[in-house]
């Protein structure tokens, strides 16, 4: 149990879900459920591959390209969940030629999207403007959030990590099931938001003037994550 918990336990009152003989009380999965929620949103909040994706997608594109990519990476959490439930994750970051694959197809499709970024020019990000056909296909946006998140190796690793140390192996997998869609949902509604700040006419009218320029920009940084996650290891 993480101090985290322990500490959650103590705060609200409650004895751990498993309590004397075989007792089973739903209520007492509240501690490691919050715990569950503070530990992802932390991890769903911080910079990433995910983050910038959104960024780029609502700024460059539109609010309907961000959210589809949103739920795409929501897509994208259920894959992740599935496997840690089904003992896969474990195998996958115990495995180094499978996390190499992992890594790899990863960064090699980070390091695409950035090129694809990098090729675009200016006069033809303006005709597409004009012609109001700068927008991702919801499917292509929904693809891009999906293949972003589900080969993101350290993704892997979290998940991995928070089934194995947060999550008690004596969780009911109904319950672990329900904190899977919760993050889900949760990782959703966070880019979802992003995306709606992001694209809203404000910035949008702002960043118009540098959009060759800030698409460049996120294709170096996508570039350079790439290339990070290429030469992370599964320590």
């Amino acid at each position: 149990m993480s101090i985290l918990q322990n500490a959650i336990y103590k705060k609200i009152k409650l004895s751990p879900p498993f309590h004397g003989r075989g007792k089973f009380n739903t209520m007492n999965f509240l501690p490691e459920f919050l715990t569950v929620v503070v530990v992802h949103l932390l991890a769903v909040m911080s910079p990433g591959p995910d983050f910038i994706l959104i960024s780029r997608n609502s700024l460059i594109y539109s609010r309907n390209v961000g959210l589809y990519s949103a739920i795409g990476l929501g897509f994208g959490i259920l894959v992740h969940v599935t496997y840690s439930l089904v003992g896969i994750g474990f195998i996958i970051s115990k495995s180094i030629l499978l996390f190499s694959i992992l890594k790899f197809l990863g960064a090699g499709y980070l390091i695409y999207i950035g090129y694809k970024c990098l090729k675009t020019m200016p006069h033809e990000q303006q005709k597409a403007i004009l012609e109001k056909k700068n927008d991702l296909g919801k499917f292509a946006a929904i693809r891009m959030g999906f293949l972003t998140n589900v080969l993101n190796p350290k993704a892997t690793l979290f998940f991995f990590a928070l089934f194995t140390q947060v999550i008690s192996p004596n969780t009911p997998k109904f319950i672990q099931i329900f904190y899977g869609l919760e993050m889900s949902l949760m990782t959703f509604a966070w880019f979802a938001f992003v995306a709606i700040i992001l694209s809203h006419n404000f910035l949008r009218t702002r960043f118009s003037s540098i959009q060759h320029y800030l698409e460049r920009t996120f294709g170096v940084i996508l570039i350079a994550l790439g290339i990070k996650v290429a030469l992370s290891s599964s320590k």
